[in-house]
This record gives structure tokens, sequence and C-alpha cells, in this order.
């Protein structure tokens, strides 16, 4: 699907988000990349053999202040 040069990681490559942006759906929650992945706000996948990946926020990363 990617025509980019150099092409971007396939979508069964752990990099798969690293490809180009080809739709952007805010409002909507969700955006595609040119190998077909689509993202979705919540960070889960859909990848384009129907394979669903989890959302994968990375936990505990609010920022504590603390006063001086």
């Amino acid at each position: 699907m990617c025509q980019h040069q150099p092409a971007c990681p396939s979508a069964d490559s752990a990099d798969r988000e690293a490809a180009h942006l080809v739709a952007h759906f805010p409002q909507q929650g969700w955006s595609l990349l040119c190998n077909g992945v689509l993202c979705f706000e919540d960070t889960g996948e859909l990848l384009p053999d129907g394979q669903i990946i989890a959302p994968h926020r990375p936990l505990g990363t609010e920022h504590v202040v603390t006063a001086a």
C-alpha cells in the first residue's frame, strides 16, 4: 500500500505506528496510516487483517508537582 521512499513499516511490524498519516478524524477518535492500520485515540489499533491491538497507554505518566 505504501508508496513512500523509504517505505513505511508494514502493518505487522513492531513499529507500524511510524507509518505516514493518510486520514485523521479527531472528532471520531481515529486515524488511518498508509500501511492500513487504524489507530484509535485510546491507543488501540485495528490491523488490515482484522486483528485487534488492545490500547497500550503507558501507565504512571502523571507528573507530580511538589512545593519547594
